[in-house]
């Protein structure tokens, strides 16, 4: 090192740095007590050492013995086979001599079973040795290997710090009086592991200071690989699928399946394809089809029935009840016209016919009236040909049916129909012959043509009553009566009164301030005020019980007609009403079967949407006539709704793209705007919103109280919106005399006119021996020198055909024309 000296001169000073060490001097009882632990210590690892190896050694020795005792079984056992097989071929030798062979055998199996167990113990002892000398081998190879790192190792311990004691608090009190000393502070990164500052006393602290000495050492420094902690979470895939129960219902989808069985789609897709069967993963299969996939799978299978819930909430029901006798349900059927409104208004004394719109019943009429003989319950059909939906449920609701054929008119198609649906309900017919005050009347008729339909009088040995009655005039109705009450006698007719009740809805309509209203016809038990009722897929509590004359009653028994309110919607007109125990159980009944009816519906469009597009490919265009139909009562809906349908033709289509109960509200009329419909009223009207939005997209809304008003209607809209048909009419023919030719015009033919009128402009025809050889334009057409637009018969004139100049002698002219003709719906 160079330092300024005197004179401006600088020398060199040599500094020699010494590192101080500082001895402690130990106590002479710990150095020899840590003398004494390392001696044990290094005494236990080579006895652990020894006892290994001879561990070691008596495994071989006990592996080889045993493997010489087996080698020498199997031998001796072999041998012995042998020797046994060899027994048996000289069996037939003197018992000495196989004395003495079995005595040498003996001998010969004793000595070669010395022999092996002699070769076995030499073969156990060199196999010692081998595993010996591989141990020693491997021991001097790692020495060798290792033996670098030993010798770093060893010298890092003997340069660094040495220190006394292997407490990492008196290293740190060692260290930290080296830095004081030297002036200097001491840097701790020899030191094999940082020590934190622990708070005395602290029994956590000095813990936790442990535990990162102990994570630091496995570690092995900062840049170590951590080792995996046994912490760490694993997944091992079980080595065989899981069976499953499998709960399937009558119909399920592939998803919903694979999802029971925990298994992807694809792999049930599969299974199914090798069943022959081909489906999509959101393709519903049934039952059947489920259970062999499950079971293919390996699954078990249980069956569920869907409608498990629903069975047990109509199965539940009052066992205990007494039959009693009943009235009896009359259906009056017949066709239009025949008074059966008027018969029964007679019966009633009331005037029903007369509030009818037209005279034609629109909708069932229920009543029950008293009777000098007993009460009698009426159900008035229509008997229009639209109404067939209503006049089957008529006559699966009753227990006889009266049949109402006029004697002037005879037996007529709604009446043979009567006949049909009452034959098919197996409900007995009573006739009833009206109209017998008439001059024209004959009642002897109407028998004559009835019993062509199987409806045979009993005075000619059949089972039907004819009763000749006249509503206008009242004769023969206390008869027609007492025909029905001994008919009911016959039937005896009873239902249980005392219990909860069950019945079919007659009719239902939506009531603008009463809400969903529907008509019941009580069969069994009485409907009592705040029963729960479940209506096909409605249900609800009643609220309020009215009979036919809109009078409050709080109960109803057997065959009384009342219309009750509370019903979450309008149900459908023959749905089953019952009466259950528990709403919560009758609201999931009515949401199944609404699921399993839109299920149906969307399944049934589905089928439609794809037949209706391959009839589109293969007949063209069709045109649909969009209709948005709204009736005061559901019966109503169904037969309009029938009957329009009826109307389509391949060429124009009725589509009714909206129906139900009630006032035209807003919702319908926008339907009617975004699909381009028409707006149908049947007895309702639009309220004042729906009346805004038609003024505004200018609808067609039409209203109507007679069905027949109606269907002329919309036939004369389907009409006009059939392609007019084109006919060709001739109307005049011209025989060539001779051709002249024109600069202006080509060949003109001279031409005596025949047949009809020749006039200009028209389409033509040029006929040649019978055979059209030309079809054209006249376009010119000459009477002398003058241009004329018409010709008349037996004159002559002169014809230019547009772009055609081989006309010849002899050639005939045909002129047509082309009319329309308007076509119209049969």
């Amino acid at each position: 090192m160079n330092v300024p000296g005197t004179g401006g001169k600088s020398k060199s000073v040599q500094i020699e740095v010494r590192k101080k060490r500082t001895y402690v001097k130990g106590d002479p009882a710990n150095a020899e007590q840590a003398e004494a632990e390392a001696q044990a210590e290094r005494e236990a690892e080579e006895l652990a050492r020894r006892e290994a190896e001879e561990k070691a050694q008596r495994e071989a020795q006990d592996k080889a013995k045993r493997e010489a005792e087996e080698q020498a079984k199997r031998e001796a056992a072999d041998k012995a086979k042998r020797e046994a097989a060899e027994k048996d071929k000289v069996s037939n030798q003197h018992t000495d001599e196989a004395t003495r062979a079995s005595q040498s055998d003996r001998a010969r199996r004793e000595a070669e079973a010395a022999e092996l167990k002699r070769k076995a113990e030499e073969e156990a002892h060199r196999k010692i040795e081998e595993e010996a000398k591989r141990v020693a081998e491997e021991a001097r190879k790692m020495a060798e290997e290792k033996g670098e790192e030993w010798a770093v190792v060893k010298e890092v311990e003997d340069t660094s710090d040495y220190h006394v004691t292997t407490s990492t608090h008196a290293r740190a009190a060692e260290d930290e009086n080296d830095a004081q000393v030297e002036g200097d502070r001491r840097t701790r990164a020899v030191r094999p592991a940082k020590a934190p500052v622990r708070k005395k006393g602290n029994k956590h602290s000095e813990a936790k200071t442990d535990r990162e000495e102990a994570r630091a050492q496995v570690r092995g420094g900062k840049g170590g690989k951590r080792k995996p902690s046994t912490l760490q979470q694993s997944f091992n895939k079980p080595a065989q699928a899981v069976n499953r129960d499998v709960i399937i219902g009558e119909t399920i989808t592939v998803a919903e399946l694979a999802n029971k069985m925990a298994v992807k789609g694809s792999q049930v897709i599969k299974a199914m394809m090798k069943l022959g069967a081909m489906a999509t993963i959101n393709q519903v299969i049934d039952q059947e089809t489920a259970q062999l996939v499950a079971e293919e799978m390996g699954h078990k299978v249980t069956l569920r029935r869907e409608n498990e819930l629903e069975e047990a909430v109509m199965s539940d029901r009052d066992t205990d009840a007494v039959h009693e006798s009943r009235a009896p349900v009359v259906t009056i059927m017949g066709h239009v016209d025949h008074g059966k409104t008027s018969l029964l208004d007679y019966i009633r004394s009331t005037k029903v016919a007369s509030g009818e719109a037209g005279g034609i019943t629109q909708h069932i009429g229920a009543y029950h009236v008293e009777t000098d003989n007993g009460m009698v319950t009426f159900l008035d059909t229509p008997g229009h040909a639209a109404f067939t939906a209503m006049r089957a449920r008529g006559a699966q609701a009753t227990d006889i049916v009266i049949l109402v054929v006029a004697a002037d008119d005879g037996v007529m198609p709604q009446t043979i129909e009567a006949v049909q649906h009452a034959k098919a309900a197996k409900v007995p017919v009573v006739v009833a012959v009206n109209k017998c005050d008439k001059p024209e009347a004959d009642p002897d008729r109407v028998k004559n043509e009835l019993t062509q339909y199987g409806i045979i009088p009993e005075e000619w040995g059949g089972e039907n009553m004819f009763v000749n009655v006249s509503a206008k005039a009242g004769t023969g109705i206390d008869d027609l009566l007492n025909a029905i009450l001994l008919q009911a006698e016959v039937l005896e007719l009873s239902a249980v009164r005392q219990g909860m009740a069950s019945g079919v809805v007659i009719e239902s309509f939506l009531d603008k301030g009463r809400g969903p209203v529907a008509t019941v016809l009580v069969r069994e038990g009485t409907l009592n005020k705040g029963d729960i009722v479940l209506c096909g897929f409605e249900y609800g509590r009643v609220r309020a019980m009215r009979d036919e004359l809109g009078r409050e009653v709080l109960t109803a028994g057997p065959s009384i007609p009342v219309e009750i309110l509370g019903l979450s919607g309008v149900p459908a007109a023959g749905d089953e009403a019952t009466v259950v125990r528990d709403e919560k159980k009758a609201r999931e009944v009515a949401l199944y079967r609404q699921g399993k009816f839109r299920e149906v519906k969307l399944a049934r469009q589905q089928k439609s949407k794809l037949e209706n597009m391959f009839a589109n490919m293969t007949e063209g265009e069709v045109s649909e006539l969009n209709i948005v139909l709204k009736a005061d009562v559901q019966g109503s809906v169904e037969a309009i709704s029938d009957s329009l349908m009826k109307l389509s033709t391949d060429e124009v289509k009725v589509k009714i793209v909206g129906s139900g109960v009630g006032g035209i509200t807003e919702t319908d009329a926008t339907l009617a705007a975004a699909s381009n419909a028409i707006l149908v009223g049947f007895n309702v009207r639009a309220d004042a919103s729906a009346r805004r939005v038609i003024d505004t997209e200018s609808l067609d809304l039409r209203y109507y109280s007679v069905i027949y008003n109606l269907i002329d209607e919309v036939k004369a809209a389907m009409s006009g919106m059939l392609a007019p048909e084109y006919k060709q009419q001739i109307i005049g023919l011209a025989a060539v005399r001779d051709v002249f030719k024109s600069p202006k015009f080509g060949a003109i033919a001279g031409c005596m006119v025949t047949e009809g009128n020749i006039k200009r402009h028209n389409p033509i025809r040029v006929l040649r021996d019978n055979v059209v050889i030309y079809e054209g334009e006249l376009e010119s057409l000459r009477r002398f020198k003058d241009d004329v637009n018409e010709v008349r018969n037996g004159m002559e004139c002169g014809i230019g055909v547009k772009n055609y100049n081989d006309v010849r002698v002899g050639d005939m002219i045909e002129v047509f024309e082309i009319i329309e003709i308007q076509r119209t719906i049969d």
